[in-house]
């Protein structure tokens, strides 16, 4: 029988991720001098930390900065699982490029867990690696000719496909698959680093090309750098790249609550997502997805969402998280100029496509033929990306026009108005993701400077 709690908001809710609170954390200190290295790397999330492990033995001068914290961004905000089963990610891919590309995409997932397994057998990792099947489900009529379809592929592509009862949560329909997984995503991230060429709470600025070097800027110092890696969670400058036109962003909210039962790992098949895991006596809880332009932050409707939660179990975390949506369903990994690459747009699946992307952009910066490069090529452009361009154009315009019009406080990034989020302090930029705390701090990129 469920135990069923009456939920209450209440100050003992801690609004912090539970990887965040129970976190052992490793302190880097801040770049206080200037630098002349191989590799930058920008961005300390488990993609800058996964590219940083793979070149940390070659002969080149590596190094790594990160704005805030070690996997205090997106990673620490995850939910922790490492699945092949992604929602209608898949299907989406399968629309979009036929079989053969949404095959090549489901084989990349399967190698990330077999890296992932790898490193962490090899480094002796503790970090809560637990085996589980992965459940998808839906509640909607006309999902499960879709959840059929997609059966039918993964058997196809050589994946075992079993059919799911799932009585934790409400449904009509659902399968699961085996050999997937569950961890902490911030003592795996952190695991990854040593004391090495490593700095925290330092703030990329400016980079600008000269003759076959990239000069990088601090508030206070430069590095110099014959490639540079963009590893952040969004990028912060706009061209030659234009990100803000060849992807979206999509929030979430989660919630942790003390719950005993087996070990389980399901997502709802389509959107709104409805995400479930456990990790040792707790529950963590994910509803009320949405695009961000859409901007949920009014405190009462936070507290439905949380509320919304079927198992009805008072939180003891509660956090948010934005994930990079590309027009397409495929990542953003690979060169954008002469030694400039970038590792972005992961479609929610941060975890299993973080850790693929560095072993791409190492392989890159290694001149070794990987895996992969071709299929997730960042300069790829087709009508599926051009159609999402023109609908993120007009999302961009009106956030743009009212930080123009009567917008009293403006993303740096691009200017578009900010929002109070009085659920988590913060302000929001539901343009781009930028994120800043009470008193005007950047915590999330794309923006690197205070408001």
């Amino acid at each position: 029988m469920r135990n069923k709690i009456i939920i209450k908001y209440g100050d003992d809710m801690k609004k912090i991720s539970i990887w965040k609170e129970n976190a052992i954390i490793k302190k880097y200190s801040k770049l206080n001098e200037n630098k002349k290295v191989d590799v930058l790397i920008i961005g300390g999330g488990i993609t800058g930390a996964s590219i940083y492990y793979h070149l940390k033995n070659s002969k080149l001068n590596i190094m790594l900065v990160e704005q805030n914290k070690i996997g205090f961004g997106t990673t620490g905000n995850s939910t922790g699982k490492l699945s092949y089963l992604q929602n209608d990610l898949l299907d989406k891919i399968r629309k979009n490029y036929k079989d053969k590309k949404a095959s090549m995409y489901l084989e990349s997932q399967k190698r990330a867990i077999e890296l992932i397994k790898n490193i962490i057998k090899n480094e002796k990792i503790e970090c809560d690696f637990e085996r589980v099947n992965s459940i998808i489900f839906t509640n909607k009529k006309e999902d499960i000719n879709k959840i059929k379809s997609l059966e039918r592929f993964l058997e196809e592509n050589n994946t075992k496909v079993y059919k799911g009862h799932l009585s934790i949560l409400k449904n009509i329909y659902s399968i699961y698959v085996k050999d997937t997984y569950m961890f902490n995503p911030l003592k795996f991230t952190q695991s990854l680093l040593d004391e090495g060429n490593i700095y925290e709470n330092t703030s990329i600025k400016k980079i600008k090309k000269q003759d076959n070097y990239y000069r990088c800027y601090t508030d206070k110092n430069e590095i110099i750098a014959k490639s540079v890696v963009i590893a952040s969670h969004y990028p912060f400058f706009n061209f030659p790249f234009i990100f803000p036109l060849k992807s979206s962003l999509e929030k979430s909210y989660m919630s942790s609550s003390k719950y005993q039962t087996n070990p389980i790992s399901l997502i709802s098949y389509s959107a709104p997502f409805t995400s479930l895991r456990t990790y040792k006596d707790n529950v963590i809880y994910l509803n009320g997805s949405h695009t961000l332009n859409k901007n949920i932050c009014n405190i009462k409707k936070f507290k439905k969402l949380i509320k919304k939660n079927e198992l009805k179990l008072k939180p003891n975390y509660i956090w948010s998280n934005i994930d990079i949506i590309t027009n397409d369903g495929l990542p953003y990994i690979g060169k954008i100029k002469d030694n400039l690459l970038i590792a972005t747009g992961y479609n929610t699946w941060g975890l299993t496509n973080g850790v693929l992307a560095g072993k791409i952009i190492s392989d890159i910066i290694l001149n070794r033929d990987g895996s992969y490069i071709k299929l997730f090529n960042p300069l790829r452009m087709n009508k599926y990306i051009c159609l999402g361009m023109l609908k993120n154009i007009y999302n961009s315009a009106s956030g743009y026009l009212k930080g123009l019009l009567k917008g009293k406080k403006k993303c740096p990034h691009m200017g578009c108005k900010l929002i109070y989020n009085k659920a988590e302090s913060t302000w929001d930029c539901p343009c781009h993701g930028s994120r800043f705390d009470k008193d005007g701090k950047c915590i999330s990129a794309p923006a690197n400077r205070k408001i």
